[in-house]
């Protein structure tokens, strides 16, 4: 049975997963193919959120199931807006969270505007087999967008060690250095394991 569900409605996560996963032969569905499941996210750590997201969905489904959370870490604002990321100014509202963002910190200097994205992949079998993986990604918060490719604060996240925003990179490039991609790299190379586990 070569199916895996990711726990997902976000068109930009599932094509960035669909990318690493579907060459290892997998068929991937997602929560859109389930609209019926109700999920309560009511963790406080991206793990605990990732967890709650896949076992929610596993125990309805009997199917393995992949979840991420994932966030946005600003040290200048206490780790705002964090496992909040996706609902910081309301539901799923990326311009609207990327305008709160920048309200917060229009007093705060660009060298102080330190931050890093953050991924906690976790995966669950029908048997109880668990795998977690993490990624993260360093950067700046810009003062202005840059960029028109990506999703979410990827127009305002300046990636330190490449000198663009995350949203000037095409797909191909962020998958190689983003959160995410860090996350689903160490995923990758722990899945044979997990997934032929008894």
């Amino acid at each position: 049975m070569n199916k895996l569900v990711i726990a997902t409605n976000n068109v930009g996560k599932v094509k960035e997963y669909k990318t690493f996963l579907t060459p290892l032969g997998f068929e991937i569905a997602t929560l859109k193919d389930f609209p019926s499941i109700k999920i309560e996210e009511n963790g406080t750590t991206f793990e605990e959120n990732a967890t709650i997201k896949a076992s929610t969905v596993m125990m309805e489904l009997g199917l393995p199931v992949l979840a991420d959370d994932s966030g946005l870490v600003v040290d200048a604002l206490n780790d705002e807006p964090g496992i909040h990321s996706a609902r910081y100014a309301g539901d799923h509202n990326d311009v609207a969270n990327r305008k709160k963002l920048l309200t917060k910190l229009q007093n705060i200097p660009y060298e102080k505007r330190t931050a890093h994205f953050h991924t906690t992949i976790v995966a669950i079998k029908p048997n109880g087999q668990k795998l977690i993986a993490n990624g993260r990604v360093n950067g700046h918060i810009l003062n202005t967008e840059r960029g028109s490719n990506g999703f979410g604060y990827d127009p305002l996240f300046y990636v330190d060690a490449l000198g663009c925003s995350m949203a000037e990179l095409s797909p191909n490039q962020k998958n190689k250095i983003s959160h995410r991609g860090n996350a689903l790299k160490s995923f990758i190379k722990n899945f044979d394991k997990w997934w032929y586990s008894k």
